[in-house]
């Protein structure tokens, strides 16, 4: 697969009412919306209601990874479906599993949002346009080229920037938000995904190179990034050490991996 990249401007605009494509696609129960949750009950409630706010005939997963809390009984007074997993398998294997999910329902489209409501689901149909308009393979939220209404701390801000940088140097195109879980995909990246191609941890600018080496389009699109209502990031204290060591072994392996596919070819 040898597609070209897409261009960055995106089709839509955020805030703007969903295109005929999107809302064709949501009528005809072709967007799957993944939510990975541990211990979301008290911001999942109101997620849920803005995002069938926004995204009508959208269907609604919530992958909840063993919650101690009534994270389960939040989703589906909210009218989502719930898959239950029986441990802890981390954010990536919850996102995955919802992947897994969309494959074998046949839906088309994904929309993977946290359910901390962070992600504002007014940008949902901007971020949705170039997948559904088969514009691009996935879309990426990017909250500097769109709005970031919170404070980011220092030390992440620089982690961003490195790992912005170390992405646009090996893809040779601009990323500027490379660690945003706000994301659509079709059908194509989802099987891609679905197989050994996806971590079960930190899913960030590793896979972001994984999919520009095996060439799927990939845009960023501005969205808008809320501060969480409830919770705490999955990159505070100690975990940060982990994500930034866990992430450069996952860059260099995915390196090596191209390095030796050339070699068999």
């Amino acid at each position: 697969m040898n597609r070209p990249l897409a261009p960055e401007v995106p089709s839509a605009r955020v805030g703007d009412a969903p295109s005929h494509a999107v809302a064709a696609a949501l009528a005809a129960g072709r967007v799957l919306v993944v939510l990975p949750a541990h211990d979301e009950e008290e911001s999942l409630g109101a997620t849920l209601a803005a995002i069938r706010g926004r995204l009508p005939g959208a269907h609604l997963l919530v992958v909840n990874d063993a919650s101690t809390d009534r994270t389960s009984e939040v989703a589906v007074a909210g009218g989502a479906r719930v898959i239950e997993l029986p441990c802890n398998l981390g954010y990536g294997g919850a996102v995955q599993t919802g992947f897994k999910y969309a494959l074998a329902r046949g839906y088309g489209f994904v929309l993977q949002m946290d359910a901390d409501g962070q992600h504002d689901p007014d940008s949902a149909a901007t971020l949705l346009d170039p997948v559904v308009r088969d514009e691009a393979d996935l879309t990426l939220g990017s909250r500097f080229l769109g709005e970031a209404s919170y404070r980011i701390p220092a030390l992440r801000r620089a982690g961003m920037r490195l790992f912005s940088r170390i992405v646009t140097w090996v893809t040779r195109r601009r990323f500027s938000d490379p660690t945003s879980g706000y994301q659509a995909l079709n059908a194509r990246v989802l099987r891609f995904f679905a197989r050994d191609n996806y971590p079960t941890d930190f899913p960030d600018a590793d896979t972001l190179i994984l999919l520009a080496l095996a060439g799927f389009r990939v845009r960023e699109v501005p969205v808008v990034m809320r501060a969480r209502v409830a919770g705490s990031s999955m990159h505070s204290n100690l975990t940060a050490f982990y994500y930034v060591s866990k992430m450069f072994l996952s860059i260099t392996m995915v390196l090596l991996r191209r390095k030796m596919l050339r070699a068999r070819s």
